[in-house]
């Protein structure tokens, strides 16, 4: 099939499967006329490629992991020993960024909580949807 096909069928944009393939995260056949030739098989790796990104994994990681995963249909399996090492390094970055997110947050709302009583109404006035003020 080729790319526009490729697209439809995972309602990924064209551009970002020639992102993919850049990323040697597809390898399609290319046809004498340069057109690219991908199969069934790559529906499903665009799946998992997906899948693995909503996970908060960048392109570089998931180029080494993809190998050794397997798709039973329902979810992802690692299938090589070293896999679990990384996918737990990778869950402790993730997590460590959760909680500096989580303290920005607490440090911002330690401040917007701080402001005086009208400063806080003036806020709140021009947050307003503009119809409501007319």
């Amino acid at each position: 099939m080729r790319i526009g096909e490729l697209s439809r069928r995972t309602g990924v944009h064209e551009r970002l499967l020639r992102y993919y393939e850049e990323q040697h995260l597809l390898r399609p056949e290319r046809r004498p006329s340069g057109y690219r030739e991908y199969s069934e098989p790559d529906v499903d790796m665009v799946r998992r490629i997906r899948s693995l990104l909503a996970a908060g994994l960048n392109t570089a990681t998931i180029a080494t992991i993809l190998p050794c995963l397997r798709d039973d249909g329902e979810r992802l399996v690692p299938t090589c020993p070293d896999l679990i090492a990384d996918l737990t390094k990778e869950r402790a970055r993730i997590t460590a960024a959760i909680t500096d997110l989580q303290a920005s947050r607490s440090a911002l709302d330690a401040v917007i909580s701080s402001a005086p009583a009208d400063v806080a109404a003036r806020a709140a006035s021009s947050a307003a949807p503009r119809t409501a003020r007319a």
